[in-house]
């Protein structure tokens, strides 16, 4: 497509909910989608409790582009990993955590998940494998 009508299109940025820990109750929530068209500011939010992510700044956020290996984006809450464009922070409140990408960008439709230590034990992560991304 041009890049006129893409300036237009909303990019549907498809969240996974993936990460639980040893325990039922230690889940993190996602919002199931975010959309936003290019140039806009979006922000990401995962919570969870005060035994993962409200338990210190321990929380990584992934990008996984389809057909790709996940990337890690953040990791310590707000620091960037090597290589990551500087669109991308974290943020920590409380017990959420938030990924915002201050100016959208074609290249960044993609899965997106958080993943945080536990208290005790580390958050187990499954992969955001089969989500849907339009």
């Amino acid at each position: 497509p041009d890049m006129s009508t893409m300036a237009w299109s909303p990019l549907l940025l498809t969240l996974v909910t993936l990460c639980t820990g040893s325990w039922a109750q230690a889940v993190l929530t996602q919002p199931s989608s975010v959309s936003g068209s290019l140039g806009q500011r979006v922000s990401i939010t995962c919570s969870g409790s005060s035994n993962n992510v409200g338990y210190g700044n321990y929380v990584s956020w992934f990008q996984q582009i389809q057909g790709s290996a996940p990337r890690t984006l953040i990791y310590g809450a707000t620091s960037r990993a090597s290589g990551v464009p500087d669109r991308f922070s974290g943020s920590r409140s409380g017990n959420t955590a938030t990924l915002t990408i201050s100016s959208l960008q074609a290249e960044d439709e993609a899965d997106y998940f958080c993943a945080s230590y536990q208290s005790g034990n580390t958050a187990q992560c499954s992969r955001p494998g089969g989500s849907e991304t339009k």
